[in-house]
């Protein structure tokens, strides 16, 4: 079977539930790692070193050095200087402020996280986790809770009353499990910034769970898993007119956070050796129930499909003679565990 053209696999849909998105994203046909491109991404680093006073700190500027300014044509280069002849000067607009888009980098402790100001959702969250950084216990959720993010301002962000009442979860992009290693960590996986809205039963405190779970257990054979994870809002064919629309549900008073209908996670498995390989996986579910009996190879999909859906790049500056396909390295299947119990005992605090 071809592959599946992007118009197409953008086409899936939360409503069409995972059975659709498997097969819109089936990659049986192909054995080749896709060759894609990039975000600030390193594959090879020195272990967690947190950053001093992470909490308190605001978010670094979209813009690095000269350009945390609003561009104009004195103080930078992209933009046109109309010449001697021309009768207009669009640019000058800049001189009263540059309108964006903007977007809140903030770097933690366990996470480096980017958000949407427009839809109230990270555009992605990127985590390590290793063999040590799961070992440690000195962190416990029962001793976090779930806060706005004073980084981002304060019309723009996503609030607690959004979440309230709203029939979903709070759903975390890095789980707090994997920053077990410190309470201060911990506590900073709870901002709203790390959240999306997520369906609860049958897939945040169900599949998605294993999924993470599976994440982790990559860590039982390669030494350094980094994953960056994030929602999609992908459209879906209208019966009615056969025209393929975008849809997804608002939440709050005034509706203010987009409810995305599919999440992904781009995962890179690192060999731990200097220039070594880095097995890739990217995986795209939908906002929806998921049986647990359905295989995670079902939902895999090449990383510049997640590419295509989102905007964002990946891996351009990864050679391609050192990438592998993770699920071809690796057993890409979920362990079923019993979350109920637990789930049950934060299920109101996450809504």
């Amino acid at each position: 079977m071809s592959k599946t053209s992007v118009a197409v696999i953008a086409a899936v849909s939360a409503g069409a539930g995972a059975a659709v998105t498997a097969a819109m994203y089936s990659l049986r046909s192909s054995s080749k790692v896709e060759t894609v491109a990039a975000t600030p991404i390193t594959t090879t680093s020195p272990a967690i070193s947190p950053p001093k006073n992470s909490l308190s700190a605001p978010s670094p500027p979209v813009f690095a050095g000269p350009a945390t300014t609003f561009p104009t044509p004195a103080t930078s280069t992209a933009v046109a200087v109309p010449g001697a002849d021309s009768p207009v000067n669009p640019s000058g607009l800049f001189e009263y402020g540059f309108p964006g888009p903007v977007a809140d980098v903030a770097a933690r402790q366990a996470l480096i996280s980017s958000f949407d100001r427009r839809l109230r959702n990270p555009h992605w969250v990127v985590e390590h986790i290793t063999p040590a950084s799961l070992a440690i216990r000195d962190g416990d959720r029962k001793h976090s809770q779930f806060l706005e993010d004073p980084a981002v301002p304060e019309k723009f962000r996503a609030k607690l009353k959004d979440y309230f009442r709203s029939g979903f979860d709070r759903g975390h992009q890095v789980p707090a499990a994997d920053a077990k290693w410190n309470q201060n960590a911990m506590d900073e996986t709870f901002y709203l910034t790390n959240m999306c809205p997520q369906v609860g039963e049958g897939f945040n405190r169900d599949y998605w769970a294993h999924f993470e779970d599976f994440c982790r257990r990559l860590t039982q054979t390669y030494p350094s898993v980094r994953i960056v994870t994030g929602p999609l809002y992908l459209p879906k064919r209208d019966p009615t007119d056969n025209k393929w629309y975008v849809k997804y549900e608002m939440i709050g008073n005034p509706p203010n956070v987009a409810v995305p209908t599919h999440f992904y996670k781009v995962i890179f498995a690192e060999d731990g050796k200097v220039g070594g390989n880095v097995a890739l996986g990217a995986f795209v579910l939908p906002n929806a129930p998921i049986p647990n009996e359905k295989p995670l190879t079902d939902f895999e999909v090449p990383v510049e499909a997640v590419e295509k859906a989102s905007g964002l790049e990946f891996a351009t500056k990864l050679p391609v003679q050192r990438r592998k396909r993770l699920c071809a390295e690796a057993s890409c299947a979920l362990v079923i565990k019993d979350y109920a119990d637990k789930q049950k005992a934060f299920s109101k605090g996450k809504r």
